[in-house]
């Protein structure tokens, strides 16, 4: 991933035109976000900080961290997210995750640039930096049992989704019990909370 560059600018614009659900998946993730009424966040893959922005505003309380691998997304977070709600941090889904704990952790189309054993690997990460009781929410790409339902255009190289099935099985061995919140087609929601 580390030589792909998104420009901050035109990321909607993309999204919108890669992924033609893209804002009912941003509507997904900010429900399954709220019903938790987390205070505390932590975004991986905060990107241009629209998404982020849209959850701030219904959780008047809350506090995000949110970590990019693109210093130019996070240039571009910066310029939405108020900097009194928000933490920016250099840094990839590979590498430590910020000590916390988080009320919640959440991530919308950057999981899907990991393997099968690095999305596994992350999945325990994020339950051990959660508070008990603490949720992650996943929003991203997923393998459709119908290849008919494949609609975003992915390159197999830095876009390597997994099925959801998969991407389940590895969040209930992380220590979650999860709930698949919304699905259509190749994107899913899921609400996976820590078990006490």
């Amino acid at each position: 991933m580390s030589d792909f560059t998104w420009d901050p600018d035109t990321y909607l614009d993309v999204m919108a035109k890669e992924i033609p659900d893209y804002r009912r998946l941003q509507t997904e993730l900010a429900a399954a976000v709220a019903e938790a009424d987390p205070r505390t966040l932590l975004d991986l893959g905060v990107g241009s900080g629209v998404t982020a922005h849209r959850v701030l505003e219904s959780l008047p309380e809350a506090h995000i961290h949110g970590i990019d691998e693109s210093e130019e997304m996070l240039a571009g977070a910066r310029k939405v997210l108020d900097h009194h709600r928000s933490t920016l941090s250099l840094g990839r889904l590979e590498d430590s995750l910020p000590d916390g704990p988080f009320d919640l952790v959440m991530s919308t189309l950057a999981v899907h640039h990991l393997g099968g054993e690095g999305k596994a690997d992350l999945f325990s990460r994020i339950a051990r930096v959660l508070v008990a009781g603490g949720r992650f929410v996943l929003a991203d790409l997923i393998v459709p049992a119908d290849p008919a339902d494949v609609v975003t255009p992915i390159d197999g190289v830095i876009d390597v989704p997994s099925s959801l099935a998969d991407q389940l099985e590895w969040l209930n061995a992380a220590g979650f019990s999860t709930r698949v919140t919304w699905q259509h087609r190749d994107l899913a929601v899921v609400a996976a909370d820590t078990v006490d």
